[in-house]
């Protein structure tokens, strides 16, 4: 198989249907908890990818066997962030994002928060940066109630989209 087919294979497409079920198109998510793997999820909108992003997401894997990546929609990230964002289309975050090597699975996701994401990956370990306090994570009572761990990672000083883009202007 070629390498741009086995990044995009990485790339999970998801959404919800009119009865609020979630529906995936090829989903390993389902064979890593059978497999006995740890599973790590963060969630972001990887907007513009940094030396930030890169450091936290190994920093994620290494707690586990596998990262998966919940990734903002664009129009998630247009909610969240604003007019003129993302800087890049879903499309283009997703596909580099699936690029690094200790990225399982890219799983988008158009609501405001992943929580519904959350708790269909079931994840063994919750990942956010050091910036929130772990109460503050959305779906880490989720976690915690079947015993997974909640996590932060301290961020790269200096390193930010919105940086980048401010700084740009």
């Amino acid at each position: 198989m070629e390498t741009l087919q086995l990044i995009k294979n990485k790339i999970i497409l998801k959404w919800k249907t009119e009865s609020g079920k979630w529906k995936t198109f090829n989903s390993p998510l389902s064979t890593f908890h059978s497999q006995g793997l740890k599973v790590v999820f963060t969630n972001g909108c990887f907007d513009i990818l940094h030396r930030g992003h890169v450091e936290y997401l190994a920093k994620a894997a290494d707690m586990g066997d596998v990262l998966v990546v919940g990734l903002n929609t664009d129009a998630s990230v247009r909610r969240l962030k604003g007019k003129g964002r993302p800087i890049n289309n879903e499309e283009a975050r997703a596909l580099v994002l699936a690029s690094l090597s200790f990225v399982d699975a890219v799983v988008l996701f158009d609501e405001d928060t992943p929580l519904e994401l959350i708790k269909a990956v079931h994840p063994d370990v919750l990942v956010k940066g050091a910036d929130y306090k772990p109460e503050e994570i959305v779906g880490a009572d989720f976690v915690t109630s079947y015993g997974g761990t909640v996590a932060t990672i301290p961020l790269v000083e200096g390193y930010s989209t919105t940086k980048i883009i401010t700084s740009n202007l």
